[in-house]
């Protein structure tokens, strides 16, 4: 694989789970249409899963599944821990654009700090 094209996919891939991340928040959690929906009718499987995601989000899971990532990424050699470093990134976003930025900042951070040592 070229240089270029290592640095093209992740960035594509990182670009498009920053897109995701924010439309799930603003079109699933915080739009108004879903909080009224959920509130009358909470045993509708859309109202269930974004219950899961809302306990997802308090119990800090895709911030802690980050950082155990990018740690892991971070201190495992080669390509192993370049692998690793990405899957932290791409938890660390979501989990950066839904409500756990002080915990998740750090796993963004270690991950980055991953992905650029050769």
């Amino acid at each position: 694989m070229s240089s270029r094209l290592s640095l093209i996919v992740p960035l594509i891939v990182l670009s498009l789970c920053l897109a995701a991340s924010y439309g799930l928040r603003f079109g699933f959690m915080e739009d108004g249409q879903w909080v009224g929906l959920c509130a009358e009718q909470a045993q509708r499987w859309e109202c269930q899963l974004r219950a899961g995601l809302g306990l997802m989000i308090h119990f800090r899971l895709l911030a802690w599944s980050a950082l155990a990532a990018a740690l892991a990424g971070f201190l495992l050699p080669g390509r192993a821990g370049w692998g690793l470093a990405l899957a932290g990134l791409c938890l660390g976003i979501p989990a950066l654009v839904l409500y756990t930025a002080s915990l998740a900042v750090f796993a963004v951070v270690i991950a980055g700090l991953r992905l650029v040592r050769r």
